[in-house]
């Protein structure tokens, strides 16, 4: 007669927790795809980007820090065009957690009637701006994991923040910056977060700071969803697209910003 099994012999040995030295047990983490460019060659790619816009900037318009992170919150699943259209308005009576709470839900939601989503929008930023004067004396923490905390605020909005208004090196990968990464093999991903490890990874320091506006940009108005306009791509010659119909790279030279190119005057 065969022995009983035990309870947990039909448990195939690969979906066991893996132990660690210390005893403690985790799940095993998918191994991040490998770049298919060198060092040498994405120093190259960005250095080139630093060349065609020694000062990218983002085109959402803003004031300050708060305004900043408001204008980011509604730019959820609206355009840039659109969202500053509604917010020159709004920023000049609210550009301040402590106004634009004095305004109120009802009013906010009148500024920005013409942005998708208006409703909820216009109830988060309302949230956001108590929570901002509740836990944090009025000001926009420089911190990701108090950014996450606030209403409506997700990474990729936590992301833009801390890079436009303190400068730190963060990477937000949005549908632009998701495209490239692995369009390109730069950086590829299932995830956007695993995008952004992996550009985080292999960037250089000397150019992460403006690294998230090259690339959106370069994913806006070259590198296009639809179909990419290779004969105006500056790293047409080292990029390994399947999609790439071109092999010269455009001549490089500095282009002009686009207007309007950040603060609100």
């Amino acid at each position: 007669m065969a022995n009983p099994k035990s309870k947990n012999s039909s448990t195939p040995k690969n979906d066991l927790p893996r132990v660690r030295r210390d005893g403690s047990t985790a799940k095993p983490r998918a191994r991040p795809v490998r770049s298919l460019y060198s060092p040498a060659e994405v120093h190259e790619i960005f250095r080139r980007f630093s060349v065609q816009r020694p000062e990218p900037k983002g085109e959402l318009e803003h004031i300050n820090a708060f305004t900043l992170l408001v204008a980011v919150v509604l730019s959820a699943q609206a355009t840039d065009v659109g969202v500053n259209k509604a917010t020159r308005a709004l920023f000049k009576v609210a550009d301040t957690p402590q106004k634009m709470l004095a305004l109120g839900e009802a009013k906010v939601g009148d500024y920005i009637r013409t942005i998708g989503l208006w409703r909820n929008k216009a109830k988060n930023v309302i949230a956001l701006s108590e929570a901002l004067i509740r836990d944090h004396d009025g000001e926009v923490p420089d911190d990701r994991d108090q950014l996450v905390k606030l209403p409506g605020v997700g990474r990729k909005t936590a992301n833009v923040v801390l890079n436009m208004a303190f400068g730190q090196h963060t990477m937000a990968v949005d549908t632009h910056i998701f495209r490239i990464g692995n369009r390109l093999g730069l950086a590829p991903g299932k995830t956007p977060e695993q995008v952004e490890q992996g550009l985080l990874r292999i960037i250089p320091d000397e150019y992460m700071r403006h690294a998230h506006h090259w690339l959106i940009l370069h994913g806006r108005y070259v590198c296009k969803a639809r179909k990419p306009d290779c004969p105006v791509c500056v790293i047409a010659d080292i990029c390994k697209a399947d999609e790439k119909t071109n092999d010269v790279p455009a001549p490089l030279v500095e282009i002009a910003p686009l207007e309007p190119v950040g603060e609100i005057q």
